[in-house]
């Protein structure tokens, strides 16, 4: 009874369960900052454009002797992704991982 009570006097579109620490997020985007992406296989297959674009930075590194790591701020840089696209190029190496293309590792 207290939580339906409770869930009333919250603002519109907020639910208990959905509260949390705002700096959540935040946190997440700086510890990706932190990593390097490698790249395991040198195929974009139903991938995107954004996706195609990375895939192609990671190869055209490796390629020349260079080493199989770039940082995630260093493609950020290099792929021009300012503003509110560096969401979806966090999501596009997450959908990357998933499919086993990159792999996202710690500094």
């Amino acid at each position: 009874m207290p939580n339906k009570r409770l869930k009333t006097l919250m603002p519109i579109g907020r639910t208990v369960e959905s509260v949390g620490d705002p700096r959540g997020r935040k946190s997440n985007e700086q510890t990706l900052y932190r990593t390097i992406v490698i790249l395991i296989r040198n195929t974009t297959w139903r991938c995107g454009k954004l996706e195609k674009s990375i895939v192609k930075h990671l190869y055209k590194r490796h390629e020349n002797f260079g080493k199989p790591g770039v940082s995630v701020k260093e493609i950020m840089l290099n792929l021009n992704i300012t503003g509110e696209k560096k969401d979806e190029c966090l999501d596009a190496l997450r959908r990357l991982e998933k499919r086993n293309i990159v792999r996202i590792a710690p500094l």
